[in-house]
Order: structure tokens, then sequence, then C-alpha cells
């Protein structure tokens, strides 16, 4: 009798071995698609290089797992929700809406088709966005919220079924994806100054800076009271405009700072140079500023 009980219980051990080898070996091989992002809030990075053309070409990705790739086509659909932006600005910023992320304005992009195909024994799919970004403000942090649905019996990982799309500018000057900081040196008003700015692309041939030897403060209306934009030509010549509310007066013909674009490069060493020579006022003080700005460029 004892024999025999051990030999039932030997023999369902057995059986619930093989089937919780069943099972792992199911969810082994299952085909689970995710669209593709960061593990941070689910965001995806998109860097757009500003150039003199209208639209510039992104695309939201997908990504299908399991031990072999897929047998058949699988296709996802795409949704834009705002709900992961909301969470995403709630948990960083609680209550202070000023901080918040903003959803990229509709004008600014279209998405080609509003759903991603993972062809058959292929890994991965993609779906094209048309980005208009000119005129969107290096100041903001801007996401396209998109969820991933089913349309073809597709199974969803529900942790990667959301997306916060974010475009990211810059141009040969300056870049949001990094801080692009210049050190200045110079005279203001006949006197040696020297400080850090930090400079952000507007456009494929122009930045914002602070003028001067101005603290640059994060809000709208003192950043319009205290930058200017340079604007670079194609022969690398420099205009000096106000941003806002600033008053800026371009002087020319001074050889030392004869408000030009250069890239200087010492044994491989690249950098970035401004040399610029012009006054603003803020209020009713007037500054005469001669500086050099300069950061050297990763290779």
């Amino acid at each position: 009798m004892k024999q025999r009980l051990i030999l039932i219980i030997a023999l369902l051990g057995a059986l619930v071995a093989c089937n919780d080898d069943a099972i792992f070996e199911k969810e082994m091989y299952k085909n689970v698609v995710a669209l593709i992002s960061s593990d941070y809030y689910n965001t995806f990075e998109e860097v757009v290089k500003l150039t003199n053309e209208e639209v510039i070409i992104g695309y939201v990705a997908a990504s299908v797992g399991g031990t072999d790739a897929p047998a058949q086509d699988m296709v996802i659909g795409l949704e834009e929700d705002s709900t992961q932006l909301g969470l995403y600005n709630y948990s960083l910023y609680d209550a202070d809406s000023t901080l918040y992320a903003k959803p990229l304005p509709k004008d600014k992009y279209e998405i080609v088709e509003y759903k991603i195909t993972i062809k058959a024994g292929e890994r991965s799919g993609k779906t094209m966005v048309r980005l208009r970004p000119d005129g969107l403000s290096p100041d903001s942090t801007y996401f396209l919220s998109l969820r991933a649905t089913d349309i073809s019996g597709v199974e969803l990982n529900p942790e990667k079924s959301t997306i916060l799309y974010q475009v990211l500018l810059e141009n040969d000057y300056a870049s949001q994806a990094e801080n692009s900081l210049y050190t200045m040196t110079g005279m203001v008003n006949g006197m040696v100054t020297a400080a850090n700015k930090e400079l952000f692309p507007l456009s494929y041939n122009s930045v914002r800076m602070v003028a001067g030897n101005e603290t640059f403060v994060s809000a709208v209306d003192k950043i319009k009271e205290s930058s200017i934009i340079l604007e670079v030509a194609e022969d690398n010549s420099v205009t000096i405009k106000p941003y806002g509310s600033i008053q800026v007066n371009q002087l020319d013909g001074d050889d030392k700072y004869p408000n030009v674009f250069m890239v200087e490069d010492y044994f491989g060493q690249k950098t970035n140079v401004f040399l610029l020579s012009y006054e603003y006022t803020i209020g009713n003080t007037t500054k005469v500023m001669q500086e050099r700005v300069e950061m050297q460029i990763r290779n």
C-alpha cells in the first residue's frame, strides 16, 4: 500500500512538472507586441535636425517578442490618447501646471497611417510621422501621446502599449537633446566679462541666447526681455535680432568681433565660435557688448 501511494505521488508530480513545462514553453514562444520606447514613462525621443525643408520625417515603431519571429503579419492600430501624458505631468510636477509638458500641436505633425505592420518573419515595424517643427518653442517639452490597439488578434504588452513621442530640436549650433553650453568672454562697456550661456535652436540657421552678461531666468516674460537671436547666413555672417521686447543694435566694423560664426579646428578638436558686437537696452540700462561665444563640438 505504501509503495502504491509513493507511485501515485510520483506520477502526480510528473504530471505537474509536465504541465509547468508546457506553460513555460507556450509563454516562451508567444509573440507579444510592444511599442518601442524607454522605460521612463514610455517616452521616445525623436531628435529632429532642423533644415530649410518644411517637413521632416520621423517614425513610431513597434517590436515583437517571442522565441521565433511571427509566422504571419501582425498589425496593431494607433490612437491618440492623452492619458499617458496626463500621468507623466502629474507624476513629475503634481499640480504645478506651469511645468507641464504640452501636446504636440496638431498643425506640427501628420501620422501617415494609424497602424503598424510587423511582417511575417520580421521583428519590428514602423509608421511614418511627418513633422513641421518650425515655430516650436525650445523652452517647452512636446509629446505626441499614443496608445496601441489590437486590430488583428495581436497580443499587446500592457506595460508597453503607450508611447510619449517627444520632438527635440537641433541645428548646427545648439540642441535640445543636450545642453548647448557655450563659454562667453569679452567686454561689457569696456570692462572685462565672462559667463556661461546656453544656446537654444530656433530654426535651421538661428539660435537664441541671453544678451550680454544678463542672468538667464526660465520664465517666458524674462526670456523675451533679455534674449537675442543670432541668425547665420550662408557666408557665416551673423545678424543679431531681438527675441522679444529687448532693444538690440548690431555694431558692425569691429575687426576683432566682426559678427561672424566660424568653426575652429585645432588638431582635430573643433569648436563653434561666435564673434559678436552689439548694444542692447533693457529698461533704462544700455550695455555695449563685444564677446566671443564658443563651445567644443563632440566628435
